[in-house]
């Protein structure tokens, strides 16, 4: 029933449009907010880069070293992961979300995606809109799970909107998470078995 769901939300929210773009496929999003999900090119980094660092400063929500360089964060977002995209309206990049094998091997064909969006874009769909292409890029790429492995207790509002889409949490890590604010902190497994 839940998958039923997401499928009539999907459809109902965008139409999706491929197209070539500079030997990278883009999809476009149509909608009444005219956003469109491409693949990062280099020439992204100077507007990825504030929206990884204020969100990797801030601490809350994702376990990297809030001190890394630029050069580093954008090596662990933009090149190490099997893939990267942007959204933009309008030409500005609002939000990023890399794909990634979860583990090697016998586990590679789990993936695992982290999602951020610019602050002057948050509460507009955006990672929602960013969490069901990511869904079908992963099928594109063979992945047949998609695991998030760190979501801190306290980010309620990613909590909602993975259980909305259909991710389910089969482990909670007790104090996993030292939140800058809150102390240790419980972090969420979460998990997706993907259509084909």
């Amino acid at each position: 029933m839940r998958r039923g769901r997401i499928r009539g939300l999907l459809l109902n929210i965008c139409t999706v449009l491929w197209r070539d773009f500079e030997g990278h496929k883009e999809q476009q999003v149509s909608d009444d907010t005219q956003v469109v999900i491409r693949t990062v090119r280099d020439t992204d980094t100077d507007a990825l880069w504030p929206m990884l660092r204020d969100t990797i400063r801030k601490g809350d929500t994702y376990a990297i070293d809030p001190n890394l360089t630029r050069e580093r964060v954008l090596e662990l977002w933009v090149e190490q992961p099997r893939a990267v995209y942007v959204a933009e309206r309008d030409g500005a990049v609002l939000g990023t979300y890399y794909i990634k094998s979860n583990q090697a091997g016998n586990g590679a064909h789990v993936c695992n995606c982290g999602y951020i969006v610019s602050a002057e874009a948050r509460g507009q769909g955006l990672a929602r809109t960013m969490c069901l292409h990511s869904q079908a890029t992963a099928v594109k790429l063979g992945y047949r799970a998609m695991q998030f492995n760190l979501v801190v207790s306290t980010n309620v509002g990613a909590i909602h909107l993975w259980t909305d889409l259909g991710f389910e949490t089969v482990g909670r890590l007790p104090g996993a998470f030292d939140h800058p604010e809150a102390g240790l902190v419980d972090a969420l497994v979460m998990y997706k078995w993907l259509d084909a």
